[in-house]
């Protein structure tokens, strides 16, 4: 009897613990994925070549090939990766004129909580990454 009371109670408390590390998972990589995205964007190609920046579209493959590498879905609806180069954001009391890129990254995550409510939400996890491009 008491077995019947405890074990869904418990069951659910795994279950829970299982999605709540794979919801951390998932955040830790799109948030590694933003950073090479954010590293790729302000280094300079090469300096014999006019140290032009990689485009956005290099910056948004660099993001999606991390999110790739790591096994998430890098085509369902709902994931973004926005890349904002060259803004001034004075963060830098030092150097307040430097440029620093903005790398953002959205993904849709759907946790499954059996016997709740909250089986099936979708929750949107967003992380961003900004870093000093070199001159």
């Amino acid at each position: 009897m008491e077995m019947a009371f405890i074990l869904p109670l418990l069951l659910m408390l795994l279950i829970g613990m299982f999605w709540t590390a794979r919801a951390y998972n998932i955040y830790e990589t799109i948030t590694r994925a933003a950073r090479e995205g954010a590293r790729t964007a302000v280094a300079p190609t090469c300096a014999t070549c006019g140290n032009a920046f990689p485009t956005q579209a290099s910056v948004q493959a660099t993001v999606t090939n991390a999110m790739a590498a790591s096994g998430m879905d890098t085509s369902g609806p709902g994931i973004s990766v926005t890349v904002l180069q060259h803004q001034q954001l004075n963060l830098d009391a030092n150097n307040p004129n430097a440029l620093w890129t903005v790398v953002t990254v959205t993904y849709p995550f759907q946790f499954v909580l059996p016997f709740s409510s909250v089986s099936a939400a979708t929750v949107n996890m967003t992380t961003k990454a900004q870093m000093v491009e070199e001159q």
